[in-house]
């Protein structure tokens, strides 16, 4: 019974760290269905993730730190959909005033909002990282699998030797995260691919319900191909790689500025004992 309380806790947890993709795909199911007034769908699509972005810092649900991880993802994923869309990779085949080079605005909160969970599960489960890899080994390995994305239309693809590589760095890194009072331990490279197959699953129901379309869902919607996952996981590893360099950077700033005030402390009590 206890284990079965702790996977619904588990659950909830994770349930309420995806209330921004929640959101996004609860909106991309009514603007299919229901007629839209005024704009375009894709601009109502904008409007709809620029007033729960604001609502959710508002509410205090994200910290204005997190809304500025969110907002560099925002880019990030962007850019890789302009050029993924001039590649022909997938299309925006709708109307819209929000759009750039035929990619609506609001594509960039699909990537946006998957930070948004990694932020939000980090904070409510307590996430702690064991044996973290270097600095100078993550942030290359992050550059390389991003760049990936872009290169592998002109050169080799080497997802899978990134993925062999990912193994390798975080053959030893696990995460730690709380449920009920209760710690548990999950080896990384199995929460990466966690991550990234509910994400294909997530990215089935979007396109399902025309959020983006690949070439062979033009004349009616298939299941995304699963060789996808691993496009996803390797997403989910960026995504990862930058909240956490980020969260430690941060971390090692407040304890760099707590020993400097505990100093400054010390130096003002043992002027005044001298006094």
């Amino acid at each position: 019974m206890r284990a079965i309380k702790q996977l619904c806790r588990f659950g909830w947890e994770q349930a309420l760290s995806c209330l921004f993709p929640v959101v996004i795909f609860a909106s991309l199911a009514l603007t299919q269905i229901i007629p839209l007034p005024l704009l375009p769908r894709y601009d109502w699509l904008l409007l709809i993730c620029l007033l729960m972005q604001w609502g959710m810092v508002k509410s205090g649900l994200e910290t204005r730190d997190e809304l500025k991880v969110i907002t560099l993802f925002h880019i990030i994923g962007l850019c890789l959909e302009l050029f993924k869309v001039h590649m022909g990779s997938w299309s925006y085949p709708d109307e819209g005033y929000s759009k750039l080079f035929g990619v609506p605005l609001y594509s960039g909160f699909m990537y946006a909002s998957v930070a948004s969970y990694l932020c939000q599960a980090w904070r409510r489960l307590d996430v702690k990282l064991i044996q973290w890899p270097p600095f100078l080994v993550v942030v290359p390995l992050a550059a390389a699998i991003y760049l990936n994305f872009f290169t592998h239309h002109y050169w080799i693809d080497i997802r899978w030797w990134l993925s062999g590589l990912v193994i390798v760095v975080f053959w030893k890194t696990w995460v730690e995260y709380v449920i009920g009072g209760t710690r548990y331990h999950m080896p990384l490279a199995l929460s990466f691919f966690l991550i990234g197959f509910f994400i294909w699953i997530a990215e089935n129901i979007a396109t399902f319900f025309g959020a983006w379309e690949y070439p062979n869902q033009r004349d009616a919607w298939s299941l995304v191909h699963l060789g996808k996952v691993s496009s996803w996981l390797l997403l989910v590893i960026v995504s990862f790689l930058i909240v956490a360099t980020l969260k430690r950077v941060k971390g090692q700033g407040e304890k760099a500025n707590g020993a400097n005030l505990n100093t400054s402390g010390r130096r003002h009590l043992s002027q005044e004992g001298t006094q």
